[in-house]
C-alpha cells in the first residue's frame, strides 16, 4: 500500500480519520495519539452521515479510520464497508465498547483492518506502534 502521508522531518505521520460521538472519548483518543508521536488526526465525525460526507470528499486524505459502532445517529459498523469503497482509502480500525467476539468477527467480514474492545488499549496502542514501524521502515 503507497504511504498517503506527510513527512516532517524523514518521519512518516500517521493520518487519522476518528469517528466517535462522545467527547470525552475524542478527547482521549486525541491526546493518546499526540503522546505516540508520529500520529495525527486530520478529521473528527461524530454521526454516520458526517463520516459519509468527509470520506466522500477527502478520498487520499487518511490512512486509518478509527471508527466506533454505536454513534448518536447512524452506527460504525455501517461505515465499515464504505471506507473500504472510497478510493485511496485506508486501514479500517474499529474501536468500541461493543465487540464481543461475533461482532469482531462481522466487523472482519465486513473488511476492518482490525477491531478493538475500548478495554483493549494496550493492543490498539501497539496496533499504531506496529503501523508507525511499518510506515517508517522505508521503502
Amino acid at each position: 500500500m503507497e504511504a498517503r502521508t506527510e513527512y516532517k522531518e524523514d518521519v512518516v505521520e500517521v493520518k487519522v480519520f476518528l469517528v466517535e460521538d462522545l467527547a470525552r472519548m475524542r478527547f482521549l483518543l486525541d491526546d493518546l495519539f499526540a503522546s505516540l508521536g508520529g500520529i495525527r488526526v486530520v478529521a473528527v465525525s461524530t454521526t454516520e452521515a458526517e463520516a459519509r460526507l468527509w470520506l466522500d470528499e477527502n478520498h487520499g486524505e487518511w490512512d486509518v479510520a478509527v471508527l466506533d459502532l454505536v454513534l448518536e445517529q447512524g452506527g460504525g459498523m455501517n461505515l465499515i464497508r464504505h471506507c473500504k469503497q472510497v478510493p485511496l482509502g485506508g486501514r479500517v480500525v474499529v474501536f468500541s465498547s461493543f465487540a464481543t467476539p461475533g461482532v469482531r468477527r462481522h466487523c472482519l467480514e465486513l473488511g476492518a483492518d482490525a477491531v478493538f474492545d475500548k478495554g483493549e488499549t494496550a493492543a490498539f496502542i501497539g496496533f499504531f506502534d506496529d503501523l508507525k514501524k511499518q510506515e517508517n521502515a522505508g521503502p
